[in-house]
C-alpha cells in the first residue's frame, strides 16, 4: 500500500509521527509512506488551496517534502507532483492536536486535506486527537490515537463501499481526551454542534498602537447532542463521521422546490 500523509499543524508537529508510524502499521513493510505536509501550520485554513500564487516545495528526505501552502495544496503536490509514478491507494491526514468534531469540523485543514484526496477520487481519512484534563499534559498526548488508529481505518478500509458517489466519502476520525487503556471502543456518529461556544474575535493593542484582533476558538469540553461526535468523545469514544464534499442540503432541496 501507498499512503500519502498530511496534516495542518506543520512538517515538525507531534501529531505528523503519530501519523507516520500509523501509516507505516498499515503499509507494511512492501508499502510506502509518502509525507507531504505544510512547511509552516495551516490551522483553520479548512479547504484552502493556493489558487493566485505558487506553492513552494522542499524535499526534506526520502519520501518527505514541505510545501509552503495548505494541506489541500500538500495533498495536489503530493498526488499530481510528487508521487506521479504512481497515485497513493490513501491519505492519511493529521494526528491533529485538538479536536475537529462538532463546528471545528468546518474549519479544519486536517479535514480540508482529506476533503481534496476524496474529490481526488482517493479514499481518506483525517484523525484528531481530542485534548481535555486527563490528557493534555500527559508524555504522549496522541496515545489514544496511536494506539487505536491502525486497527480502525483497517476495519473502515475493509468496509468502504466499493461504487461511490461522484463526491466520494472521506472520514473525519476523532479520538478521545483520555489514555488508551481506557478508550471505550469507535462508533459512527453524526457532526455534532456545541451550542453557545462559538468562534469570536479578541481585541488588542501593538506598541505601535495599531489595533489587532485574535480569533479565539469557544470551549472545547462542551458536548453536543447525544449520540454526536463530541459527545461521544467526551464519554471515552472514538468517533467516526463519513462525509461527503456536497454541501447540499438534500432534505431541503425537494421541500422548498414550490417556494422559488
Amino acid at each position: 500500500m501507498r499512503i500519502l500523509v498530511t496534516n495542518d499543524d506543520g512538517i515538525n508537529a507531534p501529531g505528523l509521527k503519530v501519523m507516520e508510524a500509523i501509516a507505516a502499521d498499515l503499509a507494511g513493510p512492501e508499502g510506502e509512506v509518502w509525507v507531504v505536509a505544510p512547511a509552516f501550520e495551516q490551522s483553520g485554513v479548512a479547504h484552502c488551496i493556493s489558487y493566485t500564487h505558487p506553492t513552494l516545495m522542499a524535499k526534506m528526505a526520502d519520501r518527505r517534502f514541505a510545501a509552503e501552502g495548505s494541506p489541500a495544496d500538500c495533498v495536489l503536490a503530493g498526488i499530481h507532483d510528487v508521487m506521479t509514478d504512481a497515485r497513493p491507494d490513501l491519505v492519511l491526514s493529521g494526528v491533529n492536536r485538538g479536536n475537529n468534531s462538532a463546528q471545528n469540523a468546518m474549519y479544519s485543514g486536517t479535514l480540508g486535506g482529506a476533503m481534496e484526496a476524496a474529490l481526488q477520487g482517493i479514499p481518506a481519512m483525517a484523525l484528531s486527537q481530542y485534548l481535555g484534563p486527563q490528557n493534555f499534559t500527559a508524555d504522549d498526548p496522541f496515545e489514544a490515537a496511536g494506539s487505536h488508529g491502525p486497527a480502525l481505518i483497517r476495519k473502515l478500509l475493509a468496509a468502504l463501499p466499493a461504487d461511490q458517489a461522484d463526491y466520494q466519502l472521506f472520514f473525519n476520525i476523532n479520538f478521545p481526551p483520555v489514555p488508551a487503556d481506557v478508550v471505550r471502543g469507535a462508533v459512527m456518529a453524526p457532526q455534532g454542534f456545541r451550542r453557545n461556544a462559538p468562534f469570536t474575535v479578541e481585541p488588542h493593542l501593538a506598541p505601535s498602537g495599531r489595533r489587532f484582533l485574535w480569533i479565539k476558538g469557544g470551549e472545547q469540553q462542551v458536548p453536543t447532542a447525544p449520540g454526536t461526535d463530541a459527545a461521544v468523545n467526551l464519554d471515552g469514544y472514538i468517533s467516526v463521521t463519513p462525509m461527503r464534499a456536497d454541501l447540499t442540503c438534500h432534505a431541503t432541496l425537494e421541500a422548498l422546490k414550490d417556494a422559488i
